[in-house]
């Protein structure tokens, strides 16, 4: 697919100027084409209105529905700066109707959202067709997070007498030490480490920089992979900044460390359904549960909003009220 030239534009100003990771400004990207797709983008507009044909607009049918199969398509840049709210209002039908969850579609008009607020600043829009929008009401679901007991059994699972299990123990123990995510965890060179301070270097989202305290049984662990990892007679060829490498020495993927995780859940009879994140997640509710204040934890998970991390305290007030009820003569 052509890149259109006014997306092309926002994600430079996504990368450049806002500091967003490749990844973000990806899955942007993606959702600006689904949306370029929906208006046409050189097809009938006819084969498209038909995922709105229950919407009603001023005049009846979609708002683009007078162009005929026949009529020559506008140029790319001219359809995403002539929509208006009733073909934002008819893309959310489309998501509907093809039962995308809530979570995605109210990412998809976020994306929306971010981008017309850029016409706008940019003179290309006088409108925002997305202003008068509401952001769909998500499902309350809380975080997903493993007991102490949980925890143990994962991190012991690897194989702690080859250089690959040593790797991966390491892995672990830093996502539960710290509660980075595993982008950030993938990204970590020696240079970022200090295993004598027992803290770490953290790059988190958009450049922002944090350093975290490591402690000393994950400081451990990475200490006993890197002793493992120099007596390697293949080491000369690894990658002589990347922290966490694969069999051939290159940098580990975010994938690579999902596919490591999903291994030793199937090993120790965990929920296949845990991700890296969950780790993260398992972070935060246990240094909640044990009387860390919201604030450090928000430092900690390197989150921008307070409002981020309070998610967390919702498992901790269920945890408490677990306790009432076992604890309490009149629960």
């Amino acid at each position: 697919m052509d890149e259109n030239p006014l997306i092309s534009e926002f994600l430079d100003y996504l990368r450049y100027e806002r500091h967003f990771s490749p990844h973000t400004a990806k899955c942007y990207a993606a959702d600006l084409h689904q949306f370029c797709e929906y208006l046409g983008n050189g097809t009938p507009v006819g084969e498209v209105s038909t995922f709105v044909e229950h919407e009603t607009y001023p005049g009846g049918g979609h708002p683009a529905a007078t162009a005929t199969a026949t009529a020559a398509p506008p140029d790319a840049r001219t359809v995403l700066v002539n929509v208006d709210s009733n073909t934002v209002r008819g893309f959310l039908a489309m998501l509907r109707d093809r039962e995308y969850s809530k979570s995605t579609t109210a990412r998809k008009l976020a994306t929306l959202r971010s981008f017309y607020k850029f016409c706008m600043r940019r003179g290309y829009v006088q409108e925002n067709p997305v202003a008068s929008i509401r952001t769909p009401k998500q499902d309350k679901r809380l975080p997903k997070y493993l007991d102490t007991d949980q925890v143990s059994k994962l991190l012991n699972t690897p194989d702690d007498t080859t250089l690959l299990g040593l790797r991966d123990r390491a892995i672990l123990e830093v996502l539960y030490a710290t509660g980075m995510r595993v982008s950030e965890l993938v990204s970590l060179n020696f240079a970022d480490l200090d295993l004598a301070g027992q803290v770490v270097h953290v790059r988190g989202k958009g450049r922002k920089e944090r350093i975290t305290p490591l402690g000393p049984t994950a400081a451990a662990a990475i200490q006993r992979y890197f002793q493992t990892r120099q007596s390697d007679p293949k080491s000369g060829s690894f990658d002589p900044e990347a922290v966490f490498v694969n069999k051939h020495g290159q940098r580990l993927s975010t994938r690579s460390v999902r596919r490591k995780l999903d291994k030793y859940l199937l090993q120790c009879g965990l929920d296949p359904s845990i991700s890296p994140h969950t780790l993260r997640h398992t972070f935060a509710t246990h240094l909640l549960n044990s009387g860390a204040d919201l604030r450090s934890v928000q430092e900690l998970l390197g989150h921008q909003s307070i409002s981020t991390t309070q998610v967390y305290t919702h498992l901790t007030t269920t945890r408490l009220k677990e306790s009432y009820d076992e604890a309490h003569p009149r629960a």
